[in-house]
């Protein structure tokens, strides 16, 4: 069980997150919704310890995730891995090396600094790159590939830190909806396949809804809805969202069915 208690982030005399206390069971895959500047970003940031709280505790099946530091802050970060909206990969690196980043804590320095990876952390790597159906781009430059790739790359190397907890900061926020779906996708098949916890930061309603256990509203650093999908009336989106509430509620474009769902779930 993950557990937020009165968890508060202040910035100077700007608090991005007021109070928020949540507790978000082992396996549940959670929407945090709410328009920009809500403190979305900042409460996975803080539960990832990027940037550690004001006030209040974050703890992990009991443990205080806000008081480790040194080597502890390290496993910390490994099992709970965090997935950026700009993917945050080393564009000049092959797509298998950039995922091998994600065995770093697993590996002595002088492997990963020569790239003299094991051939178990290698085998690992291959078959997280093949559940997202991209094994045959291991070996292309990483900022060839497109943004939905680059982002089911960025899920591979968070796949191989043998993760409890996953992450995603707007992971789909500058997709468009095909390659968005796919990588929502692969989120889902992580939550179900593997039984990893994922937060996942969304804008988009729709796919909060489709995706999602559980949804977390968040306003003005505040929890303001916390529920099952179905339980999200329009009157609430207006609270989250205010003017944009039509827009985030207005159904999305069909998406193109995809390969990769028939890949990975077979």
């Amino acid at each position: 069980m993950l557990v937020l208690s009165d968890v508060t982030k202040a910035f100077g005399k700007s608090v991005a997150v007021s109070g928020v206390s949540v507790s978000i069971p082992k396996g549940q895959f959670v929407g945090v919704i709410g328009r920009s500047g809500a403190g979305k970003s900042t409460t996975l940031r803080m539960i990832n310890r990027l940037t550690d709280p004001s006030q209040g505790r974050i703890t992990y099946l009991g443990e205080d995730v806000t008081a480790l530091r040194g080597h502890k802050l390290r496993d910390w970060r490994r099992r709970c891995a965090m997935i950026f909206q700009q993917f945050n990969l080393v564009g000049r690196l092959d797509v298998l090396d950039n995922v091998l980043m994600g065995r770093l804590t697993h590996t002595p320095g002088w492997r990963s600094a020569t790239k003299m990876w094991s051939r178990d952390d290698r085998a690992m790597a291959m078959a997280a790159l093949d559940q997202m159906d991209i094994a045959k781009l291991a070996s292309q430059r990483a900022d060839n590939l497109s943004g939905g790739q680059q982002q089911r790359v960025a899920i591979c190397r968070a796949l191989v830190q043998e993760p409890e907890i996953v992450l995603a900061d707007e992971p789909v926020a500058s997709l468009d909806p095909r390659n968005a779906k796919i990588v929502m996708d692969s989120l889902q098949r992580i939550n179900r396949h593997f039984g990893l916890t994922v937060l996942c930061n969304l804008h988009s309603l729709d796919l909060a809804r489709s995706y999602c256990d559980r949804l977390v509203g968040m306003a003005n650093g505040r929890i303001v809805f916390d529920d099952v999908p179905a339980a999200l009336t329009e009157s609430v989106a207006r609270e989250l969202y205010g003017l944009e509430a039509n827009e985030v509620m207005a159904p999305q474009p069909a998406p193109v069915p995809m390969d990769l769902r028939t890949a990975i779930t077979a």
